[in-house]
């Protein structure tokens, strides 16, 4: 399987006016089609400049990113986000915040304008298989945070994007909830085959769900291990205590500490 997204010493610098701020040194990094790849480090040292640039919200300051060949030049097109915070629309239901997806799709707003009755089906059903259905025309305000991020995961793959983003979805949430929505988001990975990028703090949380992970030193950040997890799938809360499980939790913890302790 060829990458779908391929950085070739790509790096950031960011000019404040007063100063250069280097964020990233120049890495090289590929994503295969369908992978799920976790990102972790300490704070401060990239990650969420690496999700910019993946998207093309921001542009590096050197190398190159390519995706299915291509070098990005702009916002990248077919790519669903979710962030740690839900940000749902206060004044638009459940449904209609996952429908929001549609309206403002290239590929799909023009079709939805026409006859949105397919969409809402789609949207509808996707919210049943995240046990929202019968809270489908409820506000924001009427929803736990656990139901919030549940429609904001929704909202990101409703229409079918190629590549999710996922900058730290469930770093907010509750332990119980969060292990919950591990189950329906690597559920929703296996059913739709999409290519995942996943921020996040929590190596647990990266070891349950990634099919390898990396880890990003302290600023200016740098990717400094790679680790592959060969864990089988579905993969199961009970797992997460298994010694194999518990290997690779700590094997990257040890990697944040010796960067950690490094600076």
């Amino acid at each position: 399987m060829d990458a779908q997204i391929t950085l070739d010493q790509v790096g950031m610098v960011f000019d404040t006016g007063k100063e250069k701020i280097r964020a990233l040194e120049p890495m090289d990094l590929s994503i295969k089609e369908g992978n799920f790849l976790a990102v972790v480090g300490p704070s401060g040292c990239g990650k969420s400049t690496l999700m910019r640039l993946l998207t093309g919200l921001t542009h590096p300051s050197e190398g190159t990113i390519t995706i299915d060949g291509k070098n990005i030049s702009g916002p990248t097109q077919d790519v669903g986000m979710a962030f740690q915070n839900a940000s749902l629309m206060p004044w638009r239901t459940a449904l209609d915040n996952v429908l929001v997806s549609f309206e403002v799709s290239p590929q799909h707003r023009r079709a939805y304008a026409k006859d949105p009755a397919p969409f809402v089906e789609t949207a509808m059903a996707l919210l049943t298989e995240v046990g929202l259905a019968q809270f489908a025309d409820r506000f924001p305000w009427e929803l736990s945070g656990g139901m919030q991020q549940r429609v904001n995961v929704c909202r990101s793959i409703v229409h079918a994007p190629r590549l999710a983003m996922l900058d730290e979805p469930f770093g907010a949430l509750d332990a119980f909830t969060r292990e919950a929505l591990w189950a329906i988001m690597q559920r929703l990975w296996v059913e739709r085959g999409f290519t995942a990028v996943l921020i996040t703090h929590d190596l647990r949380e990266a070891v349950y769900l990634a099919d390898k992970v990396i880890v990003m030193s302290a600023r200016p950040g740098r990717i400094v291990h790679a680790q592959t997890i060969d864990l089988p799938r579905p993969r199961t809360l009970e797992m997460t205590y298994s010694d194999a499980f518990q290997t690779h939790v700590h094997t990257l913890r040890e990697q944040i500490q010796t960067e950690h302790d490094a600076t």
